[in-house]
């Protein structure tokens, strides 16, 4: 009988289950709740008859776009994110904090509130789950073309009253994703999709696409 070495150091061999074992949620403990996100501590049954802790950290799930001109620039943002204590070269991107608002809609609503612009073509580029050890939190990436300038809201936020909107050629972006000078996730896939598109070598998706991974606990919270 095939044995594996217990992940939770019990010391002991448990029988391989193939892909088959239901990890069902034994019990479910809310450790801290916020305005956009949740941590909860979960009992779940493991193979072999164990229980094991996860924490998890439930998100309000986000978007992202990749704005590619007709001169092939991509629109990045660069913005201070206080847990890395520097700017990072970011795509537009914002929460799906607005209940029953479309995805597609958030993205065309932050592209306009960060960077003044108005596309005419949208279509999906990748969806990122950003970390699935830990937490449910998922960004869609949109592609957007035909772009036309449109006023900025002359209120925002703390953290968006410091952005800077600079424009960079598609390669180059990629190069500065290659580099590391990039190292935002969506922004890294997104970039990355993009430039297979771009190439011919990929087709996007539509912007209604089955998101499967589309974060809901935490919404669930608020309803």
């Amino acid at each position: 009988m095939d044995t594996s070495e217990n992940p939770d150091g019990a010391g002991r061999g448990v029988a391989r289950t193939n892909g088959e074992h239901e990890f069902e949620t034994l019990d479910s403990t809310d450790v801290y709740v916020g305005n956009i996100l949740a941590l909860r501590a979960d009992e779940v049954a493991m193979p072999g008859g164990a229980r094991a802790r996860r924490e998890v950290v439930e998100h309000l799930g986000a978007v992202a776009v990749v704005a590619l001109d007709e001169d092939d620039q991509v629109v990045l943002i660069h913005q201070y994110r206080y847990p890395l204590g520097r700017r990072l070269w970011e795509l537009p991107a914002g929460l799906l904090d607005v209940a029953g608002e479309e995805p597609v809609r958030t993205a065309q609503r932050e592209l306009v509130e960060e960077a003044g612009l108005a596309a005419t073509n949208w279509s999906v580029l990748v969806d990122i789950a950003t970390s699935p050890g830990f937490t449910d939190e998922s960004v869609r990436v949109f592609l957007a073309t035909g772009l036309s300038d449109v006023e900025r809201p002359a209120a925002v936020g703390d953290e968006e009253a410091d952005l800077v909107i600079h424009r960079v050629p598609l390669a180059e972006a990629v190069g500065m994703v290659l580099s590391g000078e990039i190292v935002n996730s969506p922004a890294v896939s997104g970039l990355l999709a993009a430039q297979e598109v771009h190439a011919g070598r990929a087709k996007p998706r539509p912007v209604d696409a089955a998101w499967r991974d589309r974060p809901s606990s935490f919404g669930s919270r608020a309803r």
